[in-house]
Parts: structure tokens; C-alpha cells; sequence
């Protein structure tokens, strides 16, 4: 580790690292041989994360990710949403469709920002703080081809959510610590992914340019 860097800082990110990927949680003996560090090491880290709640133990010493967190992530949203939404706009307008970023919440997937088409007669109305699994409709899966760095470009889905519904999305790639999605939603008709999802390839790239 280069001598400018602090390894208690790196190792308590890791620390929060592993445990934000492990939903039933870890033992202190779990977590030190995750790591590969000292069980006395990864004590103290614990108890110093613990003091700032951004890690918890359950009622059977299983430590997992503190509401702690949450607070710091609350920080982080705004400043996605206001660079998103220049790009949501021009993409709602150019395609007609709702347009929206997707942030993944565990294993659930929370639209941060939606921006409807104004000259539409119909479009989908898409609530900010929406939820839904991963698994399910096209911003989930989107997301979860990044998480698996697979090559397809986007995913498409028909009736996954509201039934007539259909979505197209694309992951939002090379942001670090970020997974996400952008993504248009509409009803009635088809999605003509040949001219959509370049589009929506297109838009992702370009929120995650304006956030590099």
C-alpha cells in the first residue's frame, strides 16, 4: 500500500465493503478471515464503525451495515439527481417515453429520478422512490447486467411491472461505488430497441460522464 495512504481507513472500507455484500451478516471470526486480517484488528475497526452506526450487531453478534449509512447516502442522492436529470430530459423529449436513473438499494431497485415527455398526449407516470426487485423489470435488470459485467447492452422488458408496460434501460457504467441504471418506460405500442436502446446507451454514458 503506498506509504500516503492510510491502511485503518482503507481496511475499515473494506470492512463496510464486505458486510454491504453479505445480507445475513458476519461473525468478528468471519469478517477477519474475509479480510485476512487479525480478529483483534477487525475488533477494533467494528467497535469504531459501531460508534459512528455505520455498523450493528443482531441478537446473535452478526454484524451487518449500520443505519449509518443511510445518512450519508441521503447526501450522495441529490447530487445524482441534479446531473441526471439534464440527460432524463433530453431523452424524454427525443423519445417520447418517461425517462428514468435507477439506483440499485440492496437488492432492490429505487427510481431517484424521473422526467416525463411534454408533448405527449399519454405517458407512463413513474414515482420517484419507486421499488421494486432486481430481478424485475428493465431498470433492475439493467443494473444487474453491470453488476455482472455482462456485454449485453441493455435489457427490455414488457408487462414485468404494470401490465402494458414496457421499459428499456442500460446500465450506468465506470462510476465507482455505483450501480444504476437509465432507463424509458411506455405503454401501448413497441419499443423499437434498434433506435431506443442506442439512445438509452447513449444517456447512461453521459450521466456517467458527468459524474466521473
Amino acid at each position: 500500500m503506498p506509504s500516503e495512504t492510510s491502511q485503518t481507513l482503507d481496511r475499515g472500507l473494506q470492512v463496510l465493503g464486505v458486510l454491504a455484500s453479505t445480507p445475513g451478516g458476519l461473525t468478528v471470526t468471519e469478517l477477519a478471515h474475509r479480510l485476512g486480517v487479525n480478529r483483534t484488528v477487525v475488533y477494533r475497526l467494528v467497535t469504531t464503525l459501531e460508534g459512528h452506526a455505520l455498523v450493528r450487531r443482531d441478537s446473535k453478534a452478526r454484524l451487518h451495515i449500520g443505519l449509518g449509512v443511510l445518512q450519508l447516502a441521503s447526501g450522495v442522492q441529490p447530487v445524482l439527481r441534479d446531473q441526471a436529470l439534464p440527460v432524463l430530459r433530453r431523452l424524454a423529449e427525443d423519445t417520447g417515453c418517461t425517462a428514468h436513473l435507477t439506483v440499485a438499494d440492496g437488492e432492490e431497485a429505487l427510481a431517484l429520478a424521473v422526467v416525463e415527455p411534454s408533448w405527449t398526449d399519454f405517458h407512463v407516470a413513474y414515482r420517484v422512490g419507486a421499488r421494486h426487485p432486481l430481478q424485475q423489470g428493465a431498470a433492475g435488470k439493467a443494473i444487474l447486467l453491470g453488476r455482472r459485467r455482462e456485454r449485453v447492452p441493455f435489457a427490455l422488458t414488457s408487462g414485468e411491472l404494470q401490465s402494458g408496460a414496457r421499459g428499456l434501460a442500460a446500465p450506468v457504467l465506470g462510476v465507482d461505488g455505483l450501480e444504476a441504471s437509465v432507463g424509458i418506460v411506455t405503454i401501448g405500442g413497441s419499443i423499437d430497441e434498434s433506435v431506443l436502446g442506442p439512445q438509452v446507451v447513449s444517456a447512461a454514458g453521459a450521466i456517467a460522464a458527468r459524474l466521473a
